[in-house]
């Protein structure tokens, strides 16, 4: 019996090392710290923006997870989801009702469940790993924040091109720790936040003094969010741009006359007429129909260009054949008409959205919601053209309405030389709601993230010219027409942010995931030969 407990002794890690796998909390009250992580994490994005909150929301959600089984920590994983997204998303009601917004947060929260699996067995099996207690905690937490990050990977690419819309760094957009993204990417700042709470969590669990080598880490960490300068990118002079929020009736059951969309954006530039610029943006959907087909639009754009001596970055609903597009274009100031479709710099939406502008598998859901699909008589095509328009020798990116939330659409701008980013929505089926101060945050994250002055121009509002720090420049109030006219910076070259984002994404993901096998497979053979 003796050698018998010599040998267990040998083969078992000291007490000191020991890494409790067993549930810290027992379900139901895991359960309840999924809800309360869920609820504490909205606070953390606007209108609230108590990004501290999203700190404690990561700690209750791995906490409630350590332990569990498949079963359990999709129960886990669906309730912190269902009431995440239900909060957030809660705007997607506004006119529809609430058939579109439980669809979106309860598919989400499925989504997000089964996205929480790899975390639930990283918990489970790396600390079985034969490895140092520290070395073996360090290595968790790693892994823990890597697959964050994939399963917002997961959550923002699938189905229907995903809804990449609430990355835990954005919670972040209007602190200095926003920089971190222009070296290392939205998901790379997204991953550093849970590595600093899965770190700490990790020193609870294991019971370890504070010694030095064990506190480095986290200390690196906060030292990293709170103090790297942002990487740089040059100054390249100005671009004098103006930006009209007409505050028409642009949302989808809004009463209107004909033209009255046009009228509304051309009585707000009016005080514009004879001030010099370079640039003037319309929002998404400043336009009552296309102008390449209704002469009595072209002749009013005309006008405005006319006015204001510049060209007119403007946005429509667009027909070329038998297809639709969401389509911006840089209308010129021409002093003949009309203009060819030919002489007009386009870009179309890259991503219309999924039962917004299009219905995919159409039969199947006009099955099941007849009345609501019956809505959405136009099915917009993606475009394939390239994000970005030259006003005479400046690149311009651009990003239209939800395209701002993909990665590649903004990288392909700076890629093609954008050296200022105009960001067009249309806000009004969402009026009175936080989705246009949401969609705010992703675009001041944006700018930090490229190194570049944005403007983010609304139908309704809120409108803003935000600099490359981050920091507002000018700001139109929500609900009411007006006009912007500043002097946008605008700046060259890539940051690493936008070159090497990508590669890190990939990096975290796969990584995160090859870990986990490795542990699974090495658990489960000395679970065999015990």
């Amino acid at each position: 019996m003796t050698g018998l407990r010599i040998r267990m002794s040998e083969r078992l890690p000291a007490p000191r090392d020991a890494i409790r796998v067993a549930p810290i909390v027992p379900l139901w009250a895991a359960v309840i710290c999924a809800a309360a992580a869920g609820g504490l994490l909205t606070l953390a994005f606007p209108a609230v923006s108590l990004w501290i909150a999203a700190f404690p929301a990561i700690g209750l959600l791995l906490l409630s997870l350590i332990g569990r089984r498949v079963w359990s920590a999709l129960l886990v994983g669906f309730v912190y989801g269902a009431v995440f997204f239900l909060i957030l998303v809660s705007w997607t009601a506004r006119y529809l009702g609430p058939i579109p917004w439980l669809a979106l947060g309860l598919l989400e929260a499925a989504l997000t469940a089964v996205a929480l699996i790899p975390v639930m067995l990283a918990y489970r099996w790396i600390p079985s790993l034969p490895l140092r207690g520290y070395v073996r905690s360090v290595l968790l937490a790693v892994t823990v924040a890597a697959l964050w990050v994939g399963r917002e990977l997961f959550v923002g690419n699938w189905p229907y091109g995903g809804f990449p819309w609430a990355r835990i760094a954005y919670t972040l957009a209007d602190t200095p720790a926003a920089r971190v993204s222009s070296w290392i990417g939205i998901s790379g700042l997204g991953f550093l936040m849970v590595l600093l709470v899965a770190l700490l969590l990790e020193l609870g669990r294991a019971g370890m003094r504070p010694r030095i080598r064990v506190l480095v880490a986290p200390v690196v960490l906060v030292l990293l969010l709170a103090a790297l300068p942002a990487f740089p990118t040059t100054g390249h002079g100005t671009m004098r741009i103006g930006a009209v929020q007409g505050n028409g009736p642009t949302g989808y059951f809004d009463q209107r006359e004909p033209l009255s969309v046009l009228d509304a954006q051309t009585a707000a530039s009016e005080p514009l007429y004879g001030k010099r610029m370079d640039l003037l943006v319309w929002p998404e959907g400043g336009l009552d129909g296309d102008p390449f087909q209704y002469p009595e639009l072209a002749d009013g754009l005309d006008r405005v260009a006319a006015g204001v001596r510049a060209p007119i970055l403007a946005n429509a609903a667009t027909q070329k054949g038998e297809l639709f597009y969401n389509t911006s274009f840089l209308w010129p100031q021409s002093d003949h008409a009309p203009l060819a479709r030919d002489d007009v710099q386009t870009h179309a939406k890259r991503h219309p959205v999924p039962f917004g502008e299009y219905v995919p598998d159409r039969a199947f859901f006009n099955a099941i919601v007849p009345d609501l699909i019956g809505l959405i008589g136009r099915e917009y095509t993606p475009g394939t053209d390239a994000p970005l328009v030259r006003v005479g020798k400046t690149p311009v990116g651009l990003a239209i309405c939800f395209d701002v939330i993909y990665d590649e659409l903004i990288a392909q701008g700076i890629d093609g030389g954008a050296q200022v980013l105009v960001f067009q929505t249309n806000n009004a089926d969402f009026r009175g709601t936080v989705e246009n101060l949401q969609q705010l945050g992703i675009a001041r994250m944006r700018a930090v993230e490229t190194g570049r002055s944005v403007v983010n121009i609304s139908t309704v509002g809120t409108s803003q010219v935000i600099r490359a720090d981050g920091s507002t420049q000018a700001s139109l109030d929500e609900d009411r027409p007006g006009a912007l006219l500043e002097d946008v910076e605008l700046r060259t070259g890539a940051t690493a942010g936008v070159v090497i984002g990508p590669w890190i994404e990939q990096l975290l993901l796969w990584g995160g995931l090859l870990v986990v096998v490795v542990a699974g497979i090495g658990s489960r053979r000395r679970g065999s030969r015990g």
